[in-house]
């Protein structure tokens, strides 16, 4: 098949990227560090690190272990605060033929609105990914995303003053991934993220302390992927809004998972570490994939999951 007449366009909340292949926040920084490899133009869509209402300097190190399979990193959402992203880095990706979407979070509700209001006027900012795997400082550092009632709270409060599209990026540390997709849905987000990382540990056996000056982490990378392709499939099948898989994505094969889960673009991180054209080579896998298949449109592939009806849980 002619690859001029493959279709890899997917929607997602309104916005049209040229491919499904996103980056995942926190893995591809402000993108101008990525810039020197390739053109950002080719991406589907630029997610940037996640922003908060001012600069936070993150967690003490050591703050990054490589674990089997993974990594478990608690770098402690250091960024340079919204308005210096506005001022300094947006200006570069705007020059990109790409979705731009900022992902941002805060410590308090407030901080969380003041933050969303100043990237939904941002010139440049496509979409916004609301993080809701902080702790609440109010609420005794309970997770936005593990309490139905505080998530329903914050979203509706976020929606009232986001305009642009908000996609919502769930926490696997959940007891119900499907409940969580069906109340960010009913409380107004135009689309979902997942997975974020897993909550992980790992001790060094001669000093007998944790590897992480944080005691504990996020898992990511290929260890998490079997639990992110079933978190997807799981969402994907009781909302109706787009959901981005994401969770140990390395290559063409693993993206193409996630996309017959039901996922209808996917978001690239631990792999950016090892290879910075990671992205690149994925958007090419799913080329040469659909041109070996004689499948001309990506959503041919989307969903496309056939799932055995005898099955039974354990």
């Amino acid at each position: 098949m002619n690859d001029n007449a493959l279709n890899l366009s997917v929607e997602i909340a309104g916005l049209r990227l040229k491919n499904p292949v996103m980056t995942a926040s926190g893995t591809f920084g402000y993108g101008e560090e990525y810039a020197e490899f390739f053109d950002l133009s080719r991406l589907g869509a630029l997610v940037v690190k996640g922003l908060s209402l001012r600069p936070k300097r993150g967690n003490p190190t050591p703050r990054i272990a490589e674990t089997a399979s993974g990594m478990l990193n608690a770098i402690g959402l250091q960024n340079i605060g919204v308005e210096e992203f506005i001022g300094k880095k947006l200006p570069l990706l705007r020059s990109f033929d790409t979705v731009i979407i900022a992902n941002f979070f805060g410590d308090t509700f407030e901080e969380f609105i003041d933050t969303a209001e100043a990237l939904d006027r941002a010139e440049g900012v496509h979409a916004l990914e609301l993080n809701i795997s902080c702790p609440n400082k109010q609420q005794g550092w309970v997770s936005f995303g593990s309490d139905p009632g505080l998530m329903r709270e914050l979203l509706g409060a976020i929606r009232a003053v986001v305009k642009k599209p908000l996609i919502v990026k769930l926490s696997p540390n959940t007891a119900d991934i499907k409940q969580a997709a069906v109340l960010a849905q009913e409380c107004g987000a135009d689309a979902l993220s997942l997975i974020n990382t897993l909550t992980g540990m790992a001790i060094d056996i001669r000093r007998r302390v944790p590897l992480l000056a944080n005691n504990t982490g996020g898992l990511s990378g290929p260890a998490i992927k079997p639990v992110a392709v079933r978190m997807v499939w799981e969402a994907s099948n009781v909302v109706s809004i787009p959901v981005i898989g994401m969770g140990g994505i390395m290559n063409s094969s693993d993206a193409l998972e996630f996309l017959i889960a039901g996922a209808r673009a996917i978001a690239v991180g631990t792999a950016n570490f090892v290879n910075p054209l990671s992205t690149v080579q994925i958007i090419e896998g799913l080329e040469r994939f659909m041109s070996e298949e004689g499948i001309g449109d990506i959503q041919d592939i989307i969903g496309s999951l056939r799932t055995y009806n005898n099955a039974r849980s354990c």
